[in-house]
């Protein structure tokens, strides 16, 4: 029978290679997402979505209930999952050393820290609390930092899509490897979660509660997260290695 912590080590070599080709992605994201700002089309956006009175979607059954409420506890009983599988892998988490699937946890873990501060710094109300949808709020950019809008703050940027788009971290473990079909894989997770990420975020919209840019700069927001914990898991593991070959 296979050591555990010897075939760890094993697909550890193979594992934790640098990510240049993805932080092409990451400029890609950045470049859309600022654009987007520049046009202004938040305001435009939403004032289609709404009147004086208010949002008609904001209560709407399918995106309150199901894609809001349920969605968010499915979020949590995933987050309990992965940690389970930390120790306990099954599938193509076996696939993975245990540094690999500690990474992938850290790294989630990180984009929801990421998100809750800049959310409880930010002055920014959500388009519902706008004096012209029935609300108290007067519009004032999210660039605008330590400028209140009058209204209730702390809605910058989206936290319900955080709950799919932290788990682009999940994604790095398999797409930083050597083995094809294991970046392929790391691909197709990648995917899935930035859709999923993307419909959170537009049920949101939809109802009032957040901008088009909030769920861009959340999605750039975990992307980068991520990143940066892989870089740090790379910097340990190279550390590690060195180390295991002068001993």
């Amino acid at each position: 029978m296979t050591d555990p912590a010897t075939n760890d080590h094993a697909i550890a070599q193979q594992a934790f290679l640098p990510v240049p080709h993805l932080w092409k992605i990451t400029m890609l994201g950045i470049t859309a997402t600022l654009l987007w700002d520049i046009t202004d089309l938040d305001l435009w956006l939403v004032s289609l979505l709404a009147d004086s009175h208010g949002f008609g979607l904001r209560h709407q059954w399918w995106l309150e209930t199901l894609l809001h409420d349920m969605t968010r506890h499915l979020a949590t009983l995933a987050y309990l999952l992965l940690l389970l599988m930390v120790w306990r892998p099954v599938g193509v988490f076996r696939r993975l050393a245990l540094v690999q699937r500690v990474e992938a946890l850290a790294g989630i873990t990180l984009g929801l820290l990421a998100i809750a501060w800049v959310k409880k710094n930010s002055l920014t109300s959500c388009p519902w609390d706008l004096q012209m949808f029935g609300g108290i709020a007067q519009y004032t950019s999210h660039w605008a930092w330590g400028v209140s809008d009058g209204g209730s703050a702390h809605c910058f940027p989206g936290g319900h899509a955080s709950a799919a788009l932290a788990y682009l971290a999940l994604a790095l473990p398999w797409l930083t490897t050597t083995s094809t079909a294991d970046q392929r894989l790391g691909w197709r997770i990648f995917w899935l979660v930035l859709l999923a990420g993307l419909v959170l975020g537009l049920t949101q919209t939809l109802r009032g509660a957040h901008y088009p840019s909030h769920t861009l700069w959340t999605a750039l927001i975990c992307w980068m997260a991520a990143l940066f914990n892989h870089q740090a898991f790379v910097l340990v593991q190279r550390g590690k290695l060195a180390w295991s070959a002068s001993a």
